[in-house]
């Protein structure tokens, strides 16, 4: 998989596959900047520390049973859960990676818009700890 149009998304969240309804998806990778700047030295020195990441998913609202509302309106204060977002619905692999962060839902948005538009909502998932995001290429 080259360059590629983000038209095929996989988003599963608490083992429910909720793809069909996923219009934006994102991850954000990071790791803590810790200086280590030392007598002598003559500018900043810095070491990467600790990683975090946090996925965020914008999805079309839907109250139906084993759905969107249903998934997420009780996971916010839950334990941890995981989070999977793959680039495609396909296989996973070297070209086509899948993420896996253990999760907590810190923000969920059960109703909004404005007249006309299309339900939608958006939830915000951090890093529940252990081991950070983990990605997978089999």
């Amino acid at each position: 998989m080259a360059v590629f149009a983000y038209t095929d998304a996989s988003v599963t969240i608490n083992s429910v596959d909720l793809s069909d309804h996923v219009t934006e998806a994102t991850i954000e990778y990071s790791a803590d900047e810790v200086e280590v700047t030392a007598m002598g030295d003559t500018a900043h020195a810095r070491i990467a520390g600790l990683t975090d990441s946090s996925i965020s998913v914008t999805f079309n609202q839907d109250y139906a049973a084993s759905e969107v509302d249903a998934t997420l309106f009780s996971l916010i204060g839950a334990a941890a859960f995981n989070v999977v977002l793959k680039p495609t619905s396909g296989s996973v692999s070297a070209t086509k990676p899948s993420f896996t962060q253990s999760s907590v839902l810190t923000s969920y948005n059960p109703q909004g818009g404005s007249i006309g538009d299309a339900g939608s909502t958006s939830a915000s998932f951090s890093n529940a700890g252990g081991t950070g995001l983990a990605r997978a290429t089999s």
